[in-house]
């Protein structure tokens, strides 16, 4: 920087002023869109409570959220929680949220002091405790604060770590996130001491292992195993999970140890077909997908192709990729295996569950003489075959398979079914449609 002129440093300085400004509008933008979201969860919540909905305004939320979701083009799920987390911040922390909204914190302190002071009860507590973490938060970024946030918050803390643990327990879970390249991510949130162990014991295996290798490559000239520990981990990881036995929750005849991991894996036949080592003539066919969602490496549907006992055929259009017709080598149930062909997913605009986790459902209700045939049918998960029977949303099915659904203020919007994963054809020297 020594060399600078002093026009580059006046213009390293403008860009400098105009990034804060940006981050503060930006940071006041989404304090904005948290109070929206919070003014519809409580008109939702509203609206249940003058028509004395049993289910506490369940229903409703959800069809708000979906009502949002739509037009956003976000998951109602992802909306649903958006309008959970805006309330949290703007009814139980207001101050938090107007030093956001005023530009003076950002999002990702919001978050933290939020975060660290969930378990405030009081609300005199949960203000003082906001108070002084807005004033370390003036001067600290986010990952430093969170470590001075949670010192405040213990000092207004009534309960004990044990209570507290309790109710924290309450939320464990795991979850899924596709990745790139035929990955995805695995994660677990639970309780501190059994994560810890876990991963210890994952470490200690995948070292005394990397030991053991490197021994037995050293006396018998083999070759070496060049896994990392990192990677070694996650490979013991899949191992335990995929083929252990879980004994502390086992029932007394074995019924959990019986089940096996599923996936579905969708592959144009060419795809088997070319190439010898999955690469050479890879790129000349679509690549596999996985629960009609992610691309996988060619290698691993081969193996998926050759290992199951039966497998699906779905047959389609040759220039328009549509599902003719499904069979498979063993019998089975055929219009199932034909609509989770189709649909592959759910069919609620912006929800992406795979049919094979989704409810069979009937557009026209069987007891008022609709058909039970696929011009009829369509893959709902629960949470949408829900929405559908106990809100005023409505869905018809149109030729094809197309799904029209028309939400609580009268907005249509179309869902099609997924582009199948397979090889079209066109006629030679037929010319492209433009854009």
């Amino acid at each position: 920087m020594v060399d600078a002129t002093d026009s580059q440093m006046a213009m390293l300085a403008d860009l400098v002023e105009s990034l804060a400004a940006a981050e503060a509008t930006l940071s006041s933008m989404q304090a904005a869109r948290d109070g929206l979201l919070a003014m519809a969860g409580r008109l939702a919540v509203d609206i249940a409570q003058e028509a004395g909905h049993p289910d506490g305004g369940e229903m409703t939320i959800r069809s708000v959220a979906a009502e949002i979701g739509t037009i956003q083009r976000v998951s109602d799920r992802t909306v649903e929680r958006r309008m959970s987390d805006a309330s949290w911040v703007v009814d139980r922390f207001p101050s938090v949220w107007h030093a956001q909204g005023a530009g003076r914190i950002s999002a990702a302190h919001s978050r933290v002091i939020v975060d660290a002071g969930a378990h405030l009860d009081d609300e005199a507590d949960r203000a003082a405790y906001a108070a002084e973490a807005l004033e370390a938060a003036a001067v600290e970024s986010p990952n430093r604060l969170r470590r001075i946030a949670r010192r405040i918050a213990e000092k207004y803390q009534k309960r004990s770590v044990t209570e507290r643990h309790r109710d924290a327990r309450e939320k464990r879970r795991v979850w899924m996130k596709e990745g790139d390249d035929g990955m995805a991510e695995i994660g677990m949130h639970g309780p501190a001491a059994i994560v810890h162990g876990m991963f210890d014991r994952l470490s200690q295996m995948a070292h005394a292992l990397k030991e053991e290798n490197g021994r037995a490559a050293k006396e018998s000239g083999a070759v070496r195993d060049e896994r990392t520990v990192d990677q070694l981990r996650a490979d013991l990881m899949a191992d335990l999970v995929l083929t252990g036995s879980p004994l502390a929750h086992d029932t007394e005849d074995g019924l959990l140890d019986a089940i096996q991991a599923r996936v579905e894996v969708t592959v144009p036949a060419s795809s088997l077909r070319d190439g010898q080592d999955g690469t050479a003539d890879e790129c000349h066919s679509p690549p596999a997908e996985l629960d009609g969602e992610m691309p996988i490496d060619i290698g691993t549907a081969r193996f998926f192709a050759g290992s199951v006992p039966g497998w699906d055929r779905v047959f389609t259009h040759p220039t328009n990729g549509a599902v003719l017709s499904v069979d498979r080598y063993r019998p089975g149930e055929q219009l199932r295996r034909h609509l989770r062909a189709r649909d592959q997913r759910c069919r609620f605009p912006t929800c992406g569950l795979a049919a094979r986790k989704c409810d069979i459902d009937h557009n026209v209700a069987a007891s008022t003489g609709g058909a039970t045939s696929h011009e009829n049918l369509a893959a709902f998960c629960r949470r949408h075959h829900m929405l559908k029977h106990h809100s005023p949303w409505h869905v018809e099915q149109r030729p094809g398979g197309v799904l029209e659904w028309t939400s609580p203020l009268g907005r249509t919007y179309i869902d099609q079914p997924p582009a199948q994963n397979t090889v079209t054809f066109t006629d030679a020297g037929t010319s492209a449609a433009p854009f």
